[in-house]
């Protein structure tokens, strides 16, 4: 019996970009030990290269002020190519042509075909554009999504949000981490030493984009007002630079090693964004076992409690301050310990792939009453 083709297509991906691309590349990999699967990516690159069972890519501009996104500006190619692979569910990972893309061939063809809601995309367009731009991609993924078999959303806040736009067929399905990767192993003594800090130290990571939704100057502010011994060590974002006396930024290199090793390394992960759909970065730093201090919005809440973290008002720096100092009153190995426990329990990528591998089966075999309806029910 032939495999199963599976078709992954997004222009959310590139060499540097975040947790999309470590959910595509960790599926990739997990699916290549499943027997009867096979798995395609097609995503955006600097040259056209078609590899069935690899990572094939179209030529793509460059997207300014994007983290090294491409845009092919050839939506008919992009079909052409999606029908080429001959798949026999295909998974959207935008809102884009891509995912229009998806939809049109797996009509033709007669197959399933599946979206993957990762970002609360009217929200930030409200934020920065107004309101009317939120209205008008609220209707705009109503009418996108409601094509599609099923619409995968990482957290309980992304089923809600889908819920709100009238589409119901709507599965739970978080991210995942490698936990041999990122493992309390990684933690070492070197770091003071690397950021010219002293024993005494109390050093915070922040990891990610740069970007506004991150609300870096919050922590920036936080830290102006916590003073030394406190210190932000910012990582993803241009030359290594000392930006404050207790602030440091270096660059984050696309090695998952290394940053489980800076985050390993610190006290704890610290987090102002407030639009997280489901917060990958703080999960890797839970399973690294270093406890978490963040705003509560967004997904994070779903990820911390009080047993592996402490959650602040959004937005607000003095608030921030006063829980990254609660935090050293507290047992941190134990927080930790507990993190690392609760990643194991419900977010290892085997655990959650599993799950996400029921819902193709159940897909591929025309099932509306059994698995896939059982995941449905779930996620309502």
């Amino acid at each position: 019996m032939n495999p199963r083709h599976l078709v992954d297509t997004t222009v959310f991906y590139s060499p540097t970009s975040g947790g999309v691309r470590r959910y595509l590349a960790a599926k990739h990999t997990w699916l290549a030990a499943q027997p009867g699967w096979q798995h395609t990516l097609l995503v955006p690159g600097a040259a056209q290269r078609i590899e069935r069972g690899g990572v094939s890519t179209l030529t793509g501009v460059p997207v300014p002020g994007t983290f090294n996104y491409r845009l092919p500006l050839n939506p008919r190619l992009w079909a052409r190519q999606l029908d080429a692979l001959a798949p026999d569910l295909i998974e959207a990972g935008d809102a884009f042509h891509p995912a229009w893309a998806t939809w049109q061939v797996a009509r033709r063809r007669g197959i399933p075909c599946a979206a993957f809601c990762h970002s609360n995309l009217p929200r930030i367009a409200g934020r920065r554009f107004g309101s009317l731009s939120e209205r008008l991609l609220s209707r705009y993924l109503r009418e996108l999504y409601g094509k599609f078999d099923v619409v995968f959303a990482p957290s309980r806040l992304m089923l809600d949000f889908l819920a709100s736009l009238g589409i119901r067929h709507v599965v739970r399905q978080p991210l995942g981490v490698d936990a041999r990767v990122f493992h309390p192993c990684r933690r070492g003594p070197w770091l003071r030493g690397r950021l010219g800090l002293g024993s005494a130290a109390r050093v915070l990571v922040y990891a990610g984009r740069f970007s506004s939704e991150k609300n870096l100057p919050v922590l920036l502010r936080t830290f102006a007002a916590l003073g030394r011994p406190y210190h932000l060590l910012l990582i993803g974002g241009g030359r290594a630079a000392r930006l404050a006396p207790n602030v440091t930024r270096v660059p984050y290199r696309r090695d998952s090693i290394e940053l489980a090793c800076w985050l390993a390394s610190a006290d704890a992960l610290v987090h102002a964004g407030t639009l997280e759909t489901f917060g990958l970065i703080v999960l890797e730093a839970m399973a690294c076992g270093r406890p978490v201090v963040a705003a509560r919005a967004g997904a994070i809440p779903e990820l911390v409690d009080e047993r592996c973290g402490l959650l602040s008002e959004p937005g607000d720096s003095a608030s921030l301050a006063d829980a990254v100092a609660a935090l050293y009153e507290r047992d941190m190995e134990a927080l930790g310990a507990h993190a690392r426990a609760q990643v194991l329990r419900l977010f290892t990528w085997s655990r959650v792939l599993e799950g996400q591998l029921s819902v193709y089966r159940a897909l591929l075999a025309g099932e509306s009453t059994t698995v896939l309806e059982q995941h449905l029910a779930q996620a309502g």
